[in-house]
């Protein structure tokens, strides 16, 4: 789609396609010493590493999670790699052999200049916001922009179009200021994830075992099949068909069979049982 003439609109509209990018602001509002406060669904580690220059010499930066799907589903026993939003899908694949490098570098300038917050509830916050504090003059946007490569309009290509707005009110940057303090203090509504959010990137640029890298493997490999074990011994648990005369007559490949039959038949309404003996076939539906 080409692009059109937009370069004699004055506009504080950012929207990473004809009116600037949210990216080029904060590449020219954050200078050193900044105070940066941020409101956004994700936080993703290339971001960081696209603006690592800026970043790496703010004085503090505060950063709220709007969507706490991480938090919810974190498991207390063990750290669910689906639960943080940090890797960023639909990248190239130098960004991922980057990708130890840039989460070490991530998780160090966390450490040492970030405090990170989530808000308790889903579908709560759904506002995007920069604000940057240099030296008593501040400057924010707000808009749609989650602090991502492709939200941010820093990727080559297949930038989010996003509508973003400068805010050049004193009075409004003033009072958005002081929103993000209400919601940030208020306990009620957010919780402190700076400790799950730096254990995670931990296992991002851990040195793994060999036979760590095994195991995973043979998981992934086999993980269909795994989630097919639990259905069977939920179908165990609560299936009638177990009680019936008829299932304790069946040998035991024959009663696994059944099962992965029955897996087949949820999963897909349908499934081709053939008898390597007689080669007859027939589909069963439900």
């Amino acid at each position: 789609m080409p692009k059109s003439d937009t370069s004699s609109i004055p506009s504080g509209i950012r929207d990473n396609f004809n009116r600037g990018s949210v990216g080029d602001f904060l590449q020219e509002k954050i200078v050193e010493d900044s105070k940066l406060s941020i409101v956004s669904a994700y936080f993703t580690i290339y971001a960081f590493g696209k603006l690592v220059n800026k970043l790496g010499g703010i004085d503090h930066l505060r950063f709220l999670f709007g969507e706490p799907r991480f938090v919810q589903s974190m498991d207390p026993e063990k750290t669910d790699t689906k639960s943080f939003d940090i890797e960023e899908s639909g990248l190239a694949l130098a960004n991922r052999l980057e990708q130890k490098s840039v989460a070490k570098d991530c998780a160090t300038w966390i450490k040492d200049k970030v405090e990170i917050k989530s808000v308790k509830h889903s579908n709560l916050l759904h506002g995007k916001m920069y604000h940057i504090d240099k030296r008593g003059i501040d400057n924010a946007i707000v808009g749609s922009s989650n602090f991502t490569v492709a939200g941010l309009g820093l990727g080559d290509q297949n930038n989010n179009i996003e509508l973003n707005l400068e805010v050049d009110s004193r009075r409004d940057l003033e009072d958005l200021k002081l929103w993000f303090d209400e919601i940030w203090t208020n306990d009620d509504l957010v919780e402190d994830v700076k400790e799950e959010v730096l254990h995670y990137l931990e296992k991002l640029y851990a040195n793994n075992s060999p036979e760590l890298i095994y195991f995973k493997t043979l998981y992934h490999i086999f993980e269909r099949f795994l989630e097919e074990q639990e259905i069977d011994r939920l179908l165990e648990k609560t299936n009638l068909i177990i009680d019936s005369q008829v299932w304790h007559t069946l040998f035991d490949f024959q009663k696994d069979g059944v099962k992965a039959a029955i897996n087949k038949i949820l999963n897909y309404n349908g499934c081709i049982i053939a008898d390597r003996i007689t080669q007859t076939s027939f589909k069963s539906a439900l």
